[in-house]
């Protein structure tokens, strides 16, 4: 959601009517600013966002995503949309689907200093990511899933811009809207 006065109510609504896709956990980032704003949670939608919890998600930007396992356990430290600092700001990062080369590249990162907080395909991607430092964000994010081999879609936001990316072959579903007004 982009520039919408009701973002996180949008994308709570969003992710209500997608609840089948995903029973594990949910979360919401917005963005307000020059910051972004994070809650995720294991549960239900309805279970993870009440009204004080909506209430302290500011902005008229926002993404959501909810989780079912493919890889990664089913922890908190994999619930998404995650965010994370880095040399440029903050990335927050929601994604579905696999990278088959992952371990190879979290093993990669982990011998040049990395350090995980979770098990999803996704973090390896945000990793990447931050080591990229050429160019403007889209470029740095493409240059980053050009080493990802895999079937995947991702939101992935920092605090001006959302990019919506899916793997070369458009395996993965993605889907965008625009609401009137």
């Amino acid at each position: 959601m982009w520039n919408h006065p009701e973002a996180p109510t949008m994308t709570y609504l969003g992710l209500y009517s997608l609840q089948h896709r995903g029973q594990e956990s949910a979360g919401i980032c917005t963005a307000h600013e020059d910051s972004l704003y994070c809650h995720i949670g294991m549960g239900l939608v309805p279970d993870v966002f009440g009204e004080e919890v909506m209430a302290k998600l500011p902005g008229e930007r926002a993404i959501g995503h909810v989780r079912y396992s493919t890889t990664g356990s089913s922890q908190i430290c994999n619930a998404q949309p995650f965010v994370r600092n880095y040399a440029k700001g903050q990335i927050s990062f929601a994604f579905n689907g696999n990278v088959v080369n992952a371990q190879e590249l979290r093993f990669a990162l982990e011998q040049a200093g990395s350090i995980f907080q979770g098990t999803s395909d996704g973090e390896v991607i945000v990793h990447l990511i931050a080591r990229e430092t050429q160019g403007e964000f889209a470029d740095r994010v493409a240059s980053a899933l050009n080493k990802c081999k895999g079937a995947y879609s991702a939101l992935i936001m920092n605090q001006e811009e959302l990019l919506a990316v899916r793997d070369p072959y458009g395996f993965r579903p993605l889907c965008l809207g625009k609401i009137d007004g």
